[in-house]
């Protein structure tokens, strides 16, 4: 995986109109990024209450 500064020193040798596309890709990627984790807390309270069965902790007793 390359370093920050390894995407920094590429970045920096693109022309501006590719910058202002890579600039709206790391957006929409912190973005997708935020609304998946959003949904998982959303739902993990809901999901709670079924989870905390008894019958729950059995059907996982032997994983």
């Amino acid at each position: 995986m390359p370093s920050k500064q390894a995407l920094f020193n590429e970045i920096e040798t693109l022309p501006k109109n590719i910058i202002d596309e890579v600039f709206q890709y790391v957006l929409f990627l912190k973005q997708k990024s935020a609304t998946v984790s959003d949904i998982t807390f959303a739902s993990e309270r809901s999901l709670a209450k079924d989870w905390q069965k008894p019958e729950e902790d059995e059907a996982w007793a032997n994983l």
